[in-house]
């Protein structure tokens, strides 16, 4: 019997809720273990070992260490082809590749736990100043997304379709970090029905940061 697919994650990580959704959209059958990015744990055992930039998600399946969440996500694409997770015409692959970019290269990347550690420590930043940050880049991704939305030429459920792709799996996972720092969404009327179709779906709402948060915790 094969191995279990393994997958380092973290329960509040945007990153790790964007190859969950990938996992259980195709109905894959994984176990996590959970790194906690806030106590430090990344940078010991084996997450340490796996990743060298000491960051989650890592996936194992069968061979090595797999890192960066867009890349396992294609991995699994390619491994696992159904249902798909990117559309089949090149352009319109490109286009949701480039959607979900918007905020796996663009936004997210700038709010990273190790981002906030080096701006209180290198530049002193405070708990207010770091939450306009977040929020600076969070709105920015938003606005984009939306704005994008705004242009599609298609009448479909979805970012890119009548199902769920990569694009829908970038926007749920920043949506949910959004939400989860204070940032205003209601404005951004695309995301949030598009969103809220998301989370009508399984894969999305059962390994969202909400739904996975432990008790106890703010």
């Amino acid at each position: 019997m094969p191995e279990k697919i393994r997958l380092f994650g973290f329960w509040r990580s945007q990153a790790a809720y964007r190859v969950r959704i990938a996992l259980a959209l195709k109905g894959l059958d994984w176990e996590e273990t959970s790194v906690d990015l806030l106590a430090g744990e990344q940078f010991q055992g084996d997450i340490a070992a796996h990743n060298p930039q000491h960051a989650v998600p890592v996936l194992i399946d069968g061979g090595p260490p797999l890192t960066q969440s867009l890349a396992i996500i294609e991995y699994l694409e390619e491994c696992y082809p159904r249902p798909a997770l990117f559309p089949q015409d090149p352009y319109a692959r490109a286009a949701a590749r480039s959607f979900a970019l918007t905020t796996i290269a663009d936004a997210h990347p700038f709010t990273v736990p190790r981002v906030r550690k080096h701006l209180a420590t290198r530049f002193g930043a405070d708990d207010t100043e770091m939450k306009s940050w977040i929020r600076h880049w969070q709105e920015q991704a938003l606005q984009a997304m939306e704005e994008r939305l705004a242009t599609r030429q298609l009448d479909a459920s979805f970012c890119f379709g009548d199902q769920p792709g990569i694009a829908d799996i970038g926007l749920a996972s920043h949506v949910s970090s959004a939400m989860m720092n204070d940032t205003p969404i209601d404005e951004y009327a695309n995301v949030t029905a598009i969103y809220q179709r998301c989370l009508g779906l399984e894969a999305f709402a059962s390994h969202s940061p909400q739904a996975l948060k432990p008790d106890g915790i703010g």
